[in-house]
């Protein structure tokens, strides 16, 4: 019979499911991938018949390749070359006492390497283009110590380390992907290998460590655990999830202030100190007969019996359903209470380290499930490790810059130790542990001292580049919505970066060092790697090149700032004075006097008042916060943490990534439209075209609102006017100045006119709302008058 009319026939073999994911993830299972972070180190073991390539991503980076025999004994013939001179810069790097590179150390000592004396190969220059590479083939079995080494940055020069990418292309790879697993964190007690579809039982000792690592990547593990002296006495109380996030407040412990899991009678028994995947489940049951007797797949194995099975031996009875923790189960709750899962976000070598607050009886699965996408429809082997309790490991969680990137654990910056002496309080932001509030008044407290005397804040995690080169002004005129071309030696200027339809990539700073010298100072990582790609597009001769971790910067703001900082900032005669820096303007210079430590000070800020930012190399932080400290604590100098900083730049009307700008918005629908001079700027710029016709025709305004009563809008809220949604909420806090809540919002243009009343829904936005209207914005300083004092 022939197929209806209506009904298209679709010839030929169906088409298989193509998503499209990270490289990290989707490599072949013969090519491994590895990321080198600048001033960084890695090992890597190879064989006859591999190739190792690797590449300057930024460009101007040296390569250090050290190739030793299994013996430890460095050959370069291994990589076909015939020469080569001392690793100096690996052997600067390994006297770091960094996390990542103690590990290395730790590695070299196991495998009798020794660098001092050894021979090794360079490639690249400080000239190199981004993406140059290098390939070599592998002649023997061995070790290969790949370094990206570089030293200190001048606050004023470029000579930034930068990452390099290695990737091997194995001769005998597998026919199934698997991953070998990372160099333990420090010497291990315990390695433990949980099968695919089993479970394992193991004690831990009060105060020492458990990383629970996922070898091959979307692989889930149930983790359940019991103080071992309470089995001792009979009682079976393991980890409870439900006491657990009440005590805390969070669906799982995260690293920091949140991390303990609990039992039922509300003792803690382990407290999270690393996570480098960051989702989980702590809602579902470990799968169980049930569920898959339910599910149609009657006898299939399950994470419950295996528990059974593996608690068996230390007593503990058999139960229908284990409560457990769902290490890297993707799971949620939408917005009708209905609980999703979907593919892990862990990918392989991720873990969570946690601590033993009590002497503990444990037990980890690795899960059979194969019939949903909870492990990748593919099951594989979860790793336990165990380390003493004299280790010493930093609170982090992981941090992917770009999807690509391999993860960066939570630091703290080069002023940490400063801040940390003020408070406990950290949050995580960006990769970096950042103070939320401080002891000594907390954010209302140090709300006031910005408006009224001065404030320290820690601004490290600001994303710094290096743009240097014959066309670094041409490509940056291009890329950004200011016109650079006009933008002088010592001059900053506050611009947007856009994609071609008009949706912003990132707001940030641009200073002028010289002729062909920039600093793009924003928010994200994804900017530099922006840049990058537009000047190979064009075939510009620029180098792009990160320096976050060159520059760390503190920003001092308030009414005394300049008082505070004159007496401190010592500047050359050639350069301006603090005095003499006007708005926008920055200046280079040194703490204390010509020997001190060398600063950049910029007179910018983000709180709508007279403020400062200083910038200088992390070995030197102590020495900048120490005077800092010293000649502003007479004038009333407070620090001042993330939730103070969110208070004054909403009132002064300043956009936040995510809240006031995303892809999805220009920058007229940001408030920041007069960084887009469309009449005055001659030269074309990426999204150009598209933000003349949204100029044009615009369809939504970022506007002020003043709200009735005493309770806050917050991001996300919805506006409306009667049943109709007009609009949402960016930001929204209680103003202690003005004495009642304010917001930012963006609103249709059609109810956008300063006076027009409309309503912040709350709850579901229709059963409770908030009386508000529109106002002119910013609520404070409409002028800038104070920051151009």
């Amino acid at each position: 019979m022939l197929l209806r009319p209506d009904i298209p026939f679709r010839p030929g073999p169906p088409s298989a499911t193509r998503a499209l994911r990270p490289r990290s993830v989707t490599r072949a299972p013969s090519h491994e991938r590895y990321a080198i972070r600048g001033g960084g180190a890695i090992l890597v073991e190879v064989s006859a018949g591999d190739r190792v390539t690797v590449v300057s991503d930024e460009g101007g980076q040296i390569a250090e390749i050290l190739a030793c025999h299994r013996d430890g004994r460095s050959d370069p013939a291994l990589l076909g070359e015939t020469g080569g001179r001392v690793p100096s810069g690996l052997g600067a790097l390994l006297q770091s006492e960094e996390a990542g590179l103690r590990s290395l150390r730790s590695g070299l000592a196991v495998r009798a390497i020794d660098p001092a004396g050894a021979t090794a190969v360079t490639v690249f220059g400080t000239s190199s283009p981004a993406g140059d590479s290098a390939s070599f083939p592998i002649r023997s079995e061995g070790y290969l110590v790949i370094a990206a080494p570089g030293g200190a940055m001048a606050v004023d020069g470029h000579d930034t380390a930068t990452p390099l990418t290695v990737t091997v292309a194995r001769a005998a790879p597998g026919l199934v992907a698997r991953h070998d697993l990372p160099d333990p964190l420090a010497d291990p007690l315990a390695d433990i290998r949980v099968g695919a579809a089993s479970a394992r039982a193991y004690f831990v000792k009060a105060g020492d460590y458990i990383q629970i690592l996922d070898v091959d990547g979307r692989q889930c593990t149930d983790f359940q655990c019991f103080s071992a002296r309470k089995l001792d006495r009979g009682i079976e109380h393991p980890l409870d999830m439900t006491t657990t996030r009440s005590l805390i407040g969070h669906a799982y412990a995260m690293p920091g202030l949140h991390s303990k899991y609990f039992d039922q009678d509300m003792e803690p028994l382990v407290e999270v100190v690393q996570d480098t995947c960051g989702r989980h489940d702590a809602f579902a049951l470990a799968c169980s007969a049930k569920y898959y007797d339910d599910f149609g797949y009657p006898g299939h194995v399950n994470c419950t019996e295996n528990f059974n099975g593996a608690l068996a031996g230390h007593g503990v009875a058999p139960r229908a359903g284990w409560m457990a923790v769902n290490f890297f189960f993707n799971t949620g709750i939408d917005a009708h209470g209905v609980m999703y899962a979907d593919e892990p976000w862990s990918r392989p070598g991720d873990y969570v380290l946690m601590r033993a607050l009590t002497d503990l009886v444990c037990v980890s699965s690795a899960c059979p499930d194969d019939t949903t996408a909870a492990n990748g429809w593919n099951p594989t082997d979860i790793h336990v490790r165990t380390y003493a309790g004299a280790e010493r490991f930093s609170r982090a969680v992981a941090f992917r810059p770009t999807p690509d990137a391999e993860p960066q654990m939570t630091r703290e910056s080069a002023f940490h130790a400063s801040f940390a002496a003020l408070t406990r309080n950290f949050v995580e932001y960006r990769g970096f542990w950042l103070a939320h509030e401080f002891n000594e008044g907390g954010a209302i407290a140090e709300y006031h001292a910005c408006r009224e005397r001065a404030v320290v804040t820690d601004l490290s995690p600001l994303r710094k580049f290096e743009v240097t080169g014959p066309d670094a002004e041409v490509l940056l005129d291009h890329v950004l919505t200011r016109d650079v071309k006009k933008l002088a030696v010592g001059e900053v200027v506050y611009s947007a970066m856009c994609y071609p339809h008009g949706g912003m990539i990132d707001d940030g700073t641009l200073l002028r060092l010289g002729a062909d010298n920039f600093r793009w100072i924003g928010g994200d990582d994804y900017g530099g790697v922006w840049l990058r790609e537009k000047a190979a597009e064009l075939g510009l001769e620029v180098l792009v090149r990160s320096s976050t971790d060159q520059m760390h910067n503190i920003a001092v703001q308030g009414p005394a700032s300049r008082e505070i900082l004159g007496e401190i900032v010592w500047t050359p005669p050639a350069r301006p004075s603090l005095a003499e820096l006007g708005w926008f303007r920055f200046t280079v210079g040194r703490i204390g006097g010509p020997a001190g430590a060398p600063v950049v000070v910029s007179r910018t800020g983000y709180t709508g008042e007279l403020g400062y930012e200083i910038f200088c190399h992390p070995k030197d932080a102590a020495a900048v916060f120490d005077a800092v400290w010293a000649a502003g604590r007479p004038k009333g100098l407070m620090p001042m943490g993330l939730a103070a900083l969110d208070m004054v730049r909403i009132e002064a009307g300043l956009a936040f990534a995510g809240h006031e700008f995303s892809d999805e918005t220009d920058p007229f629908e940001a408030g920041i439209g007069f960084t887009v001079p469309l009449k005055s700027k001659a030269s074309d710029f990426i999204g150009r075209d598209a933000l003349l016709r949204r100029k044009e025709h615009p369809s939504r305004r970022l506007v002020g609102l003043e709200i009735a009563g005493n309770e806050s809008a917050v991001h996300g809220d919805c506006v409306h006017i009667g049943r109709a949604r007009v609009g949402v909420v960016t930001s929204g806090m209680r103003s202690p100045l003005l004495g009642h809540p304010i917001a930012l919002a963006r609103v249709d243009v059609a109810h956008a006119d300063i006076g027009t009343e409309v309503e912040i829904g709350k709850l579901d936005g229709h059963i409770k709302r908030l009386p508000a209207k529109i106002v002119a914005f910013p609520h404070y300083d409409p002028k800038k008058t104070r920051p151009r004092s």
